[in-house]
């Protein structure tokens, strides 16, 4: 396509209609920043096309009149942008690293991290199985003062419980590290005002995630197994496998940690405009509804008992992200 300036006009002359394929150049991948930034504007250059085509009095198709700032958003752009489009199109100082990386180094760099997090939950593996038994002693507390005896009905069973354990716990610890390598991989490729709400988000979801195993060990497992042991005394004596027992346990705290990220959840959509707090609050007889629906498919027991324990956190939770979110909504008003 062969174009020339107009010194008076300051428009750009093309022989050719513009085309609305995207092309990325073929010597690397770029990053997030400099895609963003240039499909953002072969979509400003379609959308004036699209504009100058329709006027009557407009260049004919064989020339089409492009202004010589290729890629400047108007306001009318600005209006017309959701916030998908805000996400995937960020604004030019939105971008404080703006570099561009060859597909090669992203993979270098990419499997540097993934090596570093493998080697951690190995290791943090490896370091818990040396104390498996004292982890099966711990996560026995919860019966322990209520007569449960714990049987091994196979061979090697309990040496794969003690495996199980172990992987669940070291993969706990490592954690932290593991999602540290994935927020430095993504953390260049991220605007300032992602990077401004991404640390509260990480924290306060490790923070409601640690709680949830907590609260379950401390209250919901208890519950659930003490309700068990008391509905079988007098007719049957409680001897329960020691696999099956674990699978209870740990599949209750881990499901428990993963309900209690309801407020990050909130608190995302909310920074992206998806929903608003008004929203959140007047679907709360859904919450109601589905919590306790959510609380039947992750608790592995089916007593009402430990579904309205987990149920009533869930709401509780889903009340507090909303309001959080209003909140946010209100210093964001106040700063506009």
């Amino acid at each position: 396509m062969h174009c020339s300036l107009a010194s008076s006009s300051g428009r750009v002359a093309c022989s050719k209609p513009f085309s609305s394929q995207l092309f990325v150049p073929s010597h690397g991948l770029r990053s997030r920043q400099s895609v963003a930034k240039f499909g953002y504007q072969q979509l400003s250059a379609r959308k004036l096309h699209s504009r100058i085509a329709a006027e009557p009095e407009g260049p004919s198709k064989e020339q089409v009149i492009y202004p010589a700032t290729l890629g400047q958003a108007t306001e009318e752009d600005e209006e017309e942008k959701t916030a998908v489009q805000k996400f995937l199109y960020p604004e030019k100082e939105e971008l404080p690293d703006n570099f561009e990386m060859p597909i090669w180094d992203h993979l270098e760099e990419l499997r540097e991290r993934v090596l570093v997090a493998g080697l951690a939950s190995a290791v943090s593996i490896l370091a818990c199985f040396c104390f498996s038994k004292e982890l099966i002693v711990f996560l026995e507390a919860p019966v322990a003062d209520a007569g449960v005896r714990f049987l091994q009905l196979s061979p090697g069973e309990f040496f794969f419980t003690t495996l199980k354990t172990a992987g669940y716990a070291g993969l706990l610890i490592a954690a932290p590290t593991v999602l540290y390598e994935i927020i430095a991989y993504v953390l260049p490729g991220l605007t300032k005002s992602e990077r401004s709400f991404l640390a509260p988000v990480i924290f306060g979801s490790s923070i409601l995630f640690y709680t949830g195993l907590a609260f379950s060990y401390e209250i919901l497992t208890p519950a659930a197994l003490n309700f068990f042991v008391s509905y079988a005394e007098g007719a049957v004596e409680s001897l329960w496998s020691i696999d099956q027992y674990f699978e209870f346990v740990l599949i209750l705290m881990l499901s428990t940690g993963l309900s209690f990220q309801v407020p990050v959840i909130q608190i995302m959509l909310g920074q992206l405009g998806v929903v608003t707090s008004e929203q959140m609050f007047s679907i709360w007889r859904y919450v109601v509804v589905g919590s306790t629906v959510a609380a039947a498919v992750l608790t592995p027991s089916t007593d009402p008992f430990t579904q309205a324990l987990l149920a009533a956190p869930l709401v509780g939770l889903y009340m507090g992200g909303a309001a959080i979110v209003r909140a946010i909504e209100g210093s964001r008003t106040q700063t506009a």
